[in-house]
């Protein structure tokens, strides 16, 4: 009889010492059977359950319905648990419950933010052990910028940007030179931290056909060589840069439109606003080819108006 078996016999049946004894064999079904079968704590089925940190936990909120040094000693051998036992059984924060959710960085932030309700050295450390769980540190433990945490920020663009709006509120060379590791970084950086346009912003930005668009709409808020010809390597952003930046049409931007039928057709439509040779012979999908023709007789139908 497996331990599943003989938890579902004892359901049926009630408990006995046979039964319970095949159950001890699985600390979850050990956990199972002292809460749905006995329905009170014994040392057998505690010990068992105490195999596995997370059935150690589970017993102890549920069938001691308090702390005890063993089921706490084995939910201390993993994070999210001791973690969880310090929070929802000991009710208060211990050295021993730290000390285990500082093995992982996100637990000793949460730790820290939930249960100690104050920054420490220890926890901090702990978080700093990963970009994500740092920023969320200084952010609500710390509530203050922080060299250690910023330093640990710096390995992430996206956390290094996060940090430098939200707990530095000022830029610094530091985030900066990070930020500028991804292009849409380097956009948001220069759009919310610096609050304007720079030529290291701008270069990180235009190795990305889409930021360089966006870096020259919101930010430089004009038309320049570099962004264009960055927003060129892609026909939607040198169609959007002719209309939303230049708000005219360029051959730079009509030919990189041209790479594309519906590019070309939408060029024609709405920058140029007329026939060309080189966006009709552009339009080689049949669907954009009948539309600029119909386009061609909606503009001799003005005309002649």
């Amino acid at each position: 009889m497996s331990p599943e078996e003989a938890y579902k016999y004892a359901k049926e049946y009630g408990p006995s010492k046979e039964t319970r004894k095949i159950a001890c064999k699985d600390p979850e079904i050990a956990y199972k059977y002292a809460k749905n079968i006995d329905k009170k704590p014994r040392n057998d089925t505690r010990n068992a359950a105490c195999k596995h940190p997370e059935f150690a936990f589970s017993y102890a909120e549920k069938i001691d319905k308090k702390p005890r040094d063993d089921t706490r000693e084995a939910a201390c051998e993993d994070p999210w648990w001791a973690y969880e036992y310090a929070n929802n059984v000991d009710d208060e924060s211990r050295n021993d419950t730290r000390e285990a959710a500082c093995e992982d960085s996100w637990w000793a932030y949460e730790y820290a933010y939930y249960i100690d309700n104050k920054p420490r050295d220890d926890t901090r450390e702990a978080a700093c052990e990963n970009p994500d769980s740092a920023y969320y540190y200084a952010k609500h433990v710390d509530k203050c910028p922080r060299d250690d945490t910023r330093e640990s920020v710096c390995r992430n663009s996206r956390y290094t940007y996060f940090y430098a709006n939200e707990i530095d509120k000022c830029p610094r060379e530091d985030t900066r030179e990070v930020a500028c590791k991804s292009p849409n970084i380097a956009y948001e950086y220069a759009r919310d931290v610096d609050q304007k346009p720079r030529k290291d912003t701008r270069e990180a930005a235009c190795k990305d056909p889409e930021y360089a668009y966006w870096y020259a709409k919101d930010i430089d808020q004009c038309p320049r060589e570099d962004t264009r010809e960055a927003a060129c390597r892609n026909p939607e952003f040198a169609f959007l840069y002719a209309r939303d930046v230049e708000q005219s049409p360029n051959k730079e931007t009509r030919e990189a439109a041209c790479k594309d039928s519906y590019y070309a057709f939408k060029y024609a439509q709405c920058i140029d606003r007329c026939y060309r040779e080189d966006t009709l012979e552009a339009t080689k999908d049949d669907k954009y080819r009948k539309k600029y023709a119909n386009l061609l007789k909606k503009n001799v139908k003005e005309k002649i108006i």
